[in-house]
Protein backbone atom coordinates (compact mmCIF):
# COMPACT_ATOMS: atom_id res chain seq x y z
CA UNK A 1 0.00 0.00 0.00
CA UNK A 2 1.65 3.31 -0.88
CA UNK A 3 2.75 5.80 2.14
CA UNK A 4 0.27 8.96 2.44
CA UNK A 5 2.43 12.06 1.79
CA UNK A 6 3.67 14.16 5.13
CA UNK A 7 2.50 18.02 4.70
CA UNK A 8 4.48 20.91 5.94
CA UNK A 9 4.48 24.64 7.07
CA UNK A 10 5.27 27.51 5.35
CA UNK A 11 7.57 30.16 6.77
CA UNK A 12 4.94 32.32 7.16
CA UNK A 13 3.42 29.71 10.05
CA UNK A 14 7.22 29.01 11.05
CA UNK A 15 7.47 33.26 11.61
CA UNK A 16 4.21 32.83 13.49
CA UNK A 17 5.04 30.12 15.88
CA UNK A 18 8.42 31.72 16.41
CA UNK A 19 6.75 35.13 17.36
CA UNK A 20 4.64 33.36 19.23
CA UNK A 21 6.82 31.77 21.61
CA UNK A 22 9.26 34.62 22.58
CA UNK A 23 6.28 36.53 23.29
CA UNK A 24 5.18 33.63 25.53
CA UNK A 25 9.07 33.88 27.06
CA UNK A 26 9.07 37.77 27.46
CA UNK A 27 5.88 37.65 29.28
CA UNK A 28 7.47 35.40 31.41
CA UNK A 29 6.09 31.79 30.38
CA UNK A 30 8.67 28.94 29.77
CA UNK A 31 8.15 27.95 26.14
CA UNK A 32 9.39 24.33 24.65
CA UNK A 33 5.99 24.01 21.97
CA UNK A 34 3.70 26.43 20.63
CA UNK A 35 0.19 25.65 18.79
CA UNK A 36 -0.81 27.90 16.48
CA UNK A 37 -4.45 27.91 14.81
CA UNK A 38 -3.27 28.27 10.85
CA UNK A 39 -4.88 30.06 8.12
CA UNK A 40 -6.90 26.71 6.82
CA UNK A 41 -8.77 26.02 9.83
CA UNK A 42 -5.76 23.25 11.52
CA UNK A 43 -4.39 23.73 14.58
CA UNK A 44 -0.30 22.59 14.50
CA UNK A 45 2.36 22.57 17.21
CA UNK A 46 5.58 23.81 16.40
CA UNK A 47 8.59 22.58 18.85
CA UNK A 48 10.54 25.70 19.76
CA UNK A 49 14.30 25.95 19.93
CA UNK A 50 17.05 29.06 21.31
CA UNK A 51 15.29 30.51 24.09
CA UNK A 52 16.31 33.43 25.45
CA UNK A 53 15.50 36.52 26.95
CA UNK A 54 17.23 40.20 27.66
CA UNK A 55 15.07 42.44 29.74
CA UNK A 56 12.20 43.49 27.57
CA UNK A 57 12.86 41.46 24.46
CA UNK A 58 12.52 37.80 23.78
CA UNK A 59 13.85 35.50 20.53
CA UNK A 60 13.30 32.12 19.79
CA UNK A 61 13.23 30.08 16.54
CA UNK A 62 11.32 27.51 14.88
CA UNK A 63 13.11 25.08 12.19
CA UNK A 64 10.58 24.41 9.16
CA UNK A 65 9.44 21.04 8.01
CA UNK A 66 8.53 21.24 4.64
CA UNK A 67 6.69 17.31 4.94
CA UNK A 68 7.15 15.43 1.95
CA UNK A 69 7.83 18.04 -0.66
CA UNK A 70 10.92 19.83 0.56
CA UNK A 71 12.04 23.01 -0.96
CA UNK A 72 14.83 25.16 -0.41
CA UNK A 73 13.40 26.28 2.45
CA UNK A 74 13.12 23.09 4.03
CA UNK A 75 14.79 22.88 7.52
CA UNK A 76 15.83 26.51 7.92
CA UNK A 77 15.70 28.40 11.03
CA UNK A 78 12.81 30.63 11.31
CA UNK A 79 14.16 33.19 14.00
CA UNK A 80 11.66 35.97 15.73
CA UNK A 81 12.56 38.72 18.27
CA UNK A 82 9.89 40.28 20.07
CA UNK A 83 10.73 43.69 21.91
CA UNK A 84 8.36 45.90 23.83
CA UNK A 85 8.57 49.64 23.57
CA UNK A 86 6.52 50.12 26.39
CA UNK A 87 5.67 47.44 29.45
CA UNK A 88 4.41 44.24 28.37
CA UNK A 89 1.22 43.92 30.42
CA UNK A 90 -0.06 40.73 29.65
CA UNK A 91 -4.33 40.47 29.84
CA UNK A 92 -4.36 44.39 29.75
CA UNK A 93 -7.17 44.71 27.85
CA UNK A 94 -8.12 48.24 28.85
CA UNK A 95 -5.39 49.68 27.92
CA UNK A 96 -5.41 51.21 23.92
CA UNK A 97 -3.67 48.90 21.45
CA UNK A 98 -0.23 50.07 20.53
CA UNK A 99 1.62 49.66 16.86
CA UNK A 100 3.14 46.65 15.82
CA UNK A 101 6.20 47.02 13.59
CA UNK A 102 7.47 43.50 11.59
CA UNK A 103 11.09 43.85 10.60
CA UNK A 104 13.20 42.01 8.35
CA UNK A 105 16.32 40.97 9.35
CA UNK A 106 19.43 38.36 8.56
CA UNK A 107 18.37 36.53 5.63
CA UNK A 108 14.96 38.17 4.87
CA UNK A 109 14.46 39.42 1.32
CA UNK A 110 13.64 43.04 0.88
CA UNK A 111 11.55 43.87 -2.21
CA UNK A 112 12.98 46.17 -5.17
CA UNK A 113 10.20 45.68 -7.93
CA UNK A 114 6.61 46.76 -7.88
CA UNK A 115 4.08 43.82 -8.98
CA UNK A 116 4.10 41.97 -5.58
CA UNK A 117 2.21 42.02 -2.61
CA UNK A 118 4.25 43.98 -0.82
CA UNK A 119 5.49 47.51 -1.64
CA UNK A 120 8.57 48.39 -2.78
CA UNK A 121 11.58 48.85 0.39
CA UNK A 122 9.99 46.47 2.36
CA UNK A 123 11.09 43.21 3.58
CA UNK A 124 9.40 40.39 1.63
CA UNK A 125 7.21 39.20 4.23
CA UNK A 126 3.64 38.64 2.82
CA UNK A 127 0.18 40.07 4.27
CA UNK A 128 -1.25 36.67 5.54
CA UNK A 129 2.09 35.95 7.48
CA UNK A 130 2.13 39.55 8.40
CA UNK A 131 -1.44 39.03 9.88
CA UNK A 132 -0.59 35.73 11.49
CA UNK A 133 2.96 37.00 13.59
CA UNK A 134 0.39 40.21 14.65
CA UNK A 135 -2.30 37.57 15.72
CA UNK A 136 0.10 35.66 17.61
CA UNK A 137 1.53 39.07 19.28
CA UNK A 138 -1.74 40.09 20.22
CA UNK A 139 -2.84 36.59 21.57
CA UNK A 140 -0.17 37.09 24.69
CA UNK A 141 -0.08 41.39 24.45
CA UNK A 142 -3.42 42.43 23.69
CA UNK A 143 -2.47 46.04 23.89
CA UNK A 144 1.47 47.69 23.66
CA UNK A 145 3.96 48.44 21.10
CA UNK A 146 6.02 45.87 20.33
CA UNK A 147 8.75 45.25 17.41
CA UNK A 148 8.66 41.54 15.68
CA UNK A 149 12.03 40.52 13.74
CA UNK A 150 12.35 37.65 11.70
CA UNK A 151 15.53 36.34 10.51
CA UNK A 152 16.93 33.49 8.52
CA UNK A 153 20.44 33.58 9.38
CA UNK A 154 21.23 31.33 6.08
CA UNK A 155 18.53 33.00 4.10
CA UNK A 156 21.22 35.13 1.59
CA UNK A 157 22.53 31.88 0.76
CA UNK A 158 19.45 29.83 0.08
CA UNK A 159 17.82 32.14 -1.56
CA UNK A 160 20.80 32.13 -4.47
CA UNK A 161 18.88 29.12 -5.49
CA UNK A 162 15.36 30.86 -6.15
CA UNK A 163 14.24 32.90 -8.53
CA UNK A 164 14.09 35.72 -6.04
CA UNK A 165 16.22 38.05 -7.39
CA UNK A 166 14.87 37.90 -10.72
CA UNK A 167 11.24 38.97 -8.89
CA UNK A 168 13.06 41.95 -7.29
CA UNK A 169 13.73 40.14 -3.71
CA UNK A 170 17.15 40.85 -3.16
CA UNK A 171 19.36 39.68 0.18
CA UNK A 172 17.26 36.41 1.48
CA UNK A 173 13.92 34.77 1.23
CA UNK A 174 10.85 35.27 1.43
CA UNK A 175 8.31 34.61 4.28
CA UNK A 176 5.41 33.15 2.01
CA UNK A 177 1.99 31.32 2.45
CA UNK A 178 -1.47 32.13 2.39
CA UNK A 179 -2.58 28.74 4.20
CA UNK A 180 0.17 27.97 6.55
CA UNK A 181 0.09 24.68 4.94
CA UNK A 182 2.87 23.07 2.30
CA UNK A 183 0.82 20.57 0.38
CA UNK A 184 3.05 17.22 -1.12
CA UNK A 185 4.07 17.18 -4.26
CA UNK A 186 1.45 20.13 -5.13
CA UNK A 187 3.88 22.28 -7.03
CA UNK A 188 1.83 25.08 -5.37
CA UNK A 189 5.32 27.04 -4.52
CA UNK A 190 6.64 27.32 -8.64
CA UNK A 191 2.79 28.17 -9.84
CA UNK A 192 2.70 30.61 -7.24
CA UNK A 193 5.93 31.69 -8.13
CA UNK A 194 5.25 32.38 -11.57
CA UNK A 195 2.39 34.41 -11.19
CA UNK A 196 4.44 36.55 -9.35
CA UNK A 197 6.73 36.89 -11.77
CA UNK A 198 3.69 37.97 -14.08
CA UNK A 199 2.58 40.65 -12.14
CA UNK A 200 6.05 41.64 -11.79
CA UNK A 201 6.16 41.72 -15.52
CA UNK A 202 3.28 43.56 -16.06
CA UNK A 203 3.91 46.11 -13.39
CA UNK A 204 7.08 47.26 -15.20
CA UNK A 205 5.16 47.78 -18.10
CA UNK A 206 6.21 44.16 -20.44
CA UNK A 207 3.53 43.65 -23.01
CA UNK A 208 5.35 40.79 -24.38
CA UNK A 209 6.86 37.81 -22.23
CA UNK A 210 9.04 35.43 -23.01
CA UNK A 211 8.51 31.63 -21.28
CA UNK A 212 11.36 29.54 -20.86
CA UNK A 213 11.22 25.77 -19.93
CA UNK A 214 14.97 26.03 -18.84
CA UNK A 215 17.88 28.08 -18.72
CA UNK A 216 19.16 26.95 -21.79
CA UNK A 217 16.10 28.31 -23.62
CA UNK A 218 16.32 31.34 -21.74
CA UNK A 219 19.86 32.28 -22.70
CA UNK A 220 18.89 32.08 -26.55
CA UNK A 221 15.62 33.69 -25.89
CA UNK A 222 17.65 36.63 -24.25
CA UNK A 223 20.16 36.67 -27.36
CA UNK A 224 16.89 36.65 -29.56
CA UNK A 225 15.43 39.76 -27.56
CA UNK A 226 17.91 41.67 -26.08
CA UNK A 227 15.93 45.05 -25.45
CA UNK A 228 13.33 43.22 -23.38
CA UNK A 229 13.46 43.78 -19.56
CA UNK A 230 15.00 40.98 -17.81
CA UNK A 231 11.46 41.14 -16.19
CA UNK A 232 9.64 39.90 -19.77
CA UNK A 233 11.76 36.23 -19.11
CA UNK A 234 9.56 34.28 -16.91
CA UNK A 235 11.40 30.42 -15.85
CA UNK A 236 7.86 28.40 -16.02
CA UNK A 237 9.66 24.94 -16.09
CA UNK A 238 7.16 22.07 -16.65
CA UNK A 239 3.96 24.26 -16.00
CA UNK A 240 3.49 25.41 -19.07
CA UNK A 241 -0.78 25.23 -19.11
CA UNK A 242 -0.84 26.99 -15.94
CA UNK A 243 1.68 29.95 -17.80
CA UNK A 244 -0.21 29.80 -20.61
CA UNK A 245 -3.79 30.06 -18.43
CA UNK A 246 -2.62 32.84 -15.91
CA UNK A 247 -1.41 34.90 -19.09
CA UNK A 248 -4.95 34.91 -20.19
CA UNK A 249 -6.35 35.57 -16.35
CA UNK A 250 -3.33 38.69 -15.50
CA UNK A 251 -3.75 40.37 -19.33
CA UNK A 252 -0.44 39.60 -20.91
CA UNK A 253 -0.96 40.12 -24.36
CA UNK A 254 1.64 38.45 -25.60
CA UNK A 255 3.39 35.30 -24.91
CA UNK A 256 6.26 33.51 -26.28
CA UNK A 257 7.08 30.36 -25.09
CA UNK A 258 10.89 29.23 -25.76
CA UNK A 259 11.58 25.59 -25.57
CA UNK A 260 13.12 22.34 -27.35
CA UNK A 261 11.46 20.08 -29.46
CA UNK A 262 10.74 17.70 -26.77
CA UNK A 263 8.97 19.81 -25.02
CA UNK A 264 6.76 21.19 -27.78
CA UNK A 265 6.08 17.88 -28.57
CA UNK A 266 4.28 17.66 -24.96
CA UNK A 267 2.77 20.91 -25.70
CA UNK A 268 1.56 19.89 -28.95
CA UNK A 269 -0.24 16.43 -27.44
CA UNK A 270 -1.84 18.79 -24.86
CA UNK A 271 0.25 17.81 -22.00
CA UNK A 272 -0.60 21.48 -19.75
CA UNK A 273 2.43 19.81 -17.48
CA UNK A 274 5.50 18.41 -19.08
CA UNK A 275 7.73 17.03 -16.82
CA UNK A 276 8.30 13.24 -17.43
CA UNK A 277 6.50 11.88 -14.44
CA UNK A 278 3.35 13.59 -15.15
CA UNK A 279 3.47 13.04 -19.56
CA UNK A 280 4.91 10.74 -21.28
CA UNK A 281 6.24 11.15 -24.64
CA UNK A 282 3.74 10.06 -27.48
CA UNK A 283 6.10 8.98 -30.10
CA UNK A 284 3.29 6.68 -32.01
CA UNK A 285 1.25 10.57 -32.51
CA UNK A 286 4.37 12.21 -33.76
CA UNK A 287 4.69 9.50 -36.17
CA UNK A 288 1.25 10.09 -37.44
CA UNK A 289 1.55 13.62 -37.84
CA UNK A 290 4.98 12.29 -39.86
CA UNK A 291 2.56 10.64 -42.68
CA UNK A 292 0.28 13.58 -42.53
CA UNK A 293 3.40 15.78 -43.78
CA UNK A 294 4.45 13.10 -46.49
CA UNK A 295 6.92 11.14 -44.63
CA UNK A 296 6.60 7.39 -45.56
CA UNK A 297 5.53 4.87 -43.80
CA UNK A 298 8.31 3.21 -42.93
CA UNK A 299 10.21 6.85 -42.32
CA UNK A 300 7.26 7.17 -39.89
CA UNK A 301 8.20 3.14 -38.02
CA UNK A 302 11.55 4.88 -37.15
CA UNK A 303 10.32 7.42 -35.64
CA UNK A 304 8.29 4.83 -33.56
CA UNK A 305 11.41 3.10 -32.82
CA UNK A 306 13.52 6.17 -31.49
CA UNK A 307 14.65 6.67 -28.10
CA UNK A 308 13.46 10.27 -27.58
CA UNK A 309 11.97 12.96 -29.59
CA UNK A 310 15.25 14.57 -29.57
CA UNK A 311 16.79 11.59 -31.55
CA UNK A 312 13.80 12.30 -34.13
CA UNK A 313 14.60 16.22 -34.42
CA UNK A 314 18.21 15.42 -34.45
CA UNK A 315 17.71 12.96 -37.10
CA UNK A 316 14.64 14.82 -39.78
CA UNK A 317 16.85 18.22 -39.17
CA UNK A 318 15.11 21.52 -37.99
CA UNK A 319 13.79 22.37 -41.05
CA UNK A 320 11.34 19.19 -41.83
CA UNK A 321 7.80 19.79 -42.25
CA UNK A 322 6.96 17.85 -39.44
CA UNK A 323 9.06 19.94 -36.73
CA UNK A 324 6.59 22.94 -38.38
CA UNK A 325 3.27 20.74 -38.01
CA UNK A 326 4.64 19.75 -34.64
CA UNK A 327 5.09 23.84 -33.65
CA UNK A 328 1.71 24.31 -35.17
CA UNK A 329 -0.14 22.06 -32.96
CA UNK A 330 1.79 23.60 -30.00
CA UNK A 331 0.67 26.85 -30.92
CA UNK A 332 -3.58 26.24 -31.33
CA UNK A 333 -3.13 23.96 -27.91
CA UNK A 334 -1.45 27.24 -26.29
CA UNK A 335 -4.31 29.26 -27.90
CA UNK A 336 -6.63 26.48 -26.47
CA UNK A 337 -4.89 27.57 -23.05
CA UNK A 338 -4.75 31.23 -23.46
CA UNK A 339 -7.26 32.61 -25.48
CA UNK A 340 -6.84 36.62 -26.72
CA UNK A 341 -3.25 35.99 -26.04
CA UNK A 342 -1.12 36.25 -29.07
CA UNK A 343 1.06 33.39 -28.97
CA UNK A 344 4.56 32.85 -30.54
CA UNK A 345 7.04 29.63 -30.64
CA UNK A 346 10.45 30.10 -30.27
CA UNK A 347 12.13 26.57 -31.04
CA UNK A 348 15.24 25.96 -29.58
CA UNK A 349 18.09 23.86 -31.05
CA UNK A 350 20.11 21.12 -29.02
CA UNK A 351 23.10 22.97 -30.03
CA UNK A 352 22.01 26.04 -28.00
CA UNK A 353 20.61 27.78 -31.56
CA UNK A 354 17.51 28.80 -32.59
CA UNK A 355 15.88 26.45 -34.33
CA UNK A 356 12.46 28.37 -35.59
CA UNK A 357 10.31 30.91 -34.94
CA UNK A 358 6.53 30.18 -35.31
CA UNK A 359 2.86 31.72 -34.47
CA UNK A 360 1.38 34.99 -34.99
Amino acid sequence: MARSLRHGYTTGACAAAATLAAARLLAGERVAQVALELPVGERAVFPVHGCRVDGARARCFVIKDAGDDPDVTHGVEVHARVESSSPPSSGDAGREEGEVVILGGEGIGTVTKPGLAVAVGEPAINPVPRRMIREALRSVFPSGSFRVTIAIPDGEQRAAKTLNARLGICGGLSILGTTGIVRPISHQAWTDTLDVALDVALAVGCRRVVACTGRSSEKVAQREYPLLAEEAFVMMGDHVGHLAGACRRKGVPNLVVAAQFAKLVKVACGHPQTHVHSSRLDLRKLADWARSTGLTTEASETIVAANTAREVFLTLGAAHPLVAEVARRAVKQLRNWAPGVTIEILLVGYDGAVAGRYGE
